[in-house]
């Protein structure tokens, strides 16, 4: 039988030093005695500002816990990431699709403000921290089988793509007896909102081919 995985151990935290060393010149020490080598005594320092994700999210126990339940118990990829659908709160239209890990559905959870998994730049992403687009967080809802997230969102600045379109998803595939008339996506934006150049400056472009 094979042995259970082992939990995944926690990265270090920083570590704050003192040097316990720094009085011994006016110290009373028997001349006689062996000197013993310097040491120092290291405090960990927590980041009080970290959302507590351990006790956040709840374990995946039964189907009706899942589905009929009050527990958050939302399921995570083999990446570690759940999908997240944004809306805009007001008009319902449909902003992005992002992902997230634990650490950003925890900290949009405790701030109020979306935050994402970026898997271009592989870091967590705070939603308008750059641009500053941010998205509040109006209401959060989870689907049947919490593998999917459902933000609805009040945005500062009424965009969310950093193309410059309010939505991104600003172009229409055709589709069945629209495509007689061209196979060519179609704009469904008459102008960008913003200029991304000059919103984000030189820095890199998320999309990849």
């Amino acid at each position: 039988m094979a042995a259970p995985p082992r939990p995944r151990p926690r990265p270090p935290l920083p570590r704050r030093c003192v040097d316990t060393t720094a009085d011994r010149g006016n110290s009373q020490q028997d001349p006689s005695a062996p000197v013993r080598p310097p040491f120092r005594i290291e405090f960990a320092v927590t980041d009080e500002h970290s959302p507590p994700a351990a006790s956040l999210f709840a374990p995946r126990l039964s189907v009706e816990q899942v589905e009929e339940g009050h527990d958050l118990a939302p399921k995570f990829d083999a990446q570690g990431l759940i999908p997240c659908v944004t809306t805009d709160f007001t008009s319902g239209e449909l902003l992005m699709v992002g992902m997230m890990n634990r650490e950003a559905l925890s900290r949009t959870i405790h701030t109020g403000e979306a935050h994402y998994w970026s898997r271009s730049r592989q870091q967590l992403w705070h939603k308008g921290a750059t641009s500053g687009l941010v998205q509040k967080v109006v209401e959060m809802r989870i689907d049947d089988d919490q593998d999917c997230v459902w933000l609805r969102v009040a945005i500062a600045g009424g965009a969310s793509c950093h193309v410059g379109y309010r939505s991104c998803f600003y172009r229409k595939v055709p589709v069945g007896a629209e495509r007689a008339a061209g196979n060519g996506l179609e704009f469904m934006e008459d102008e960008k909102a913003f200029d991304p150049k000059a919103v984000y400056g030189d820095v890199p472009n998320p999309t990849q081919l």
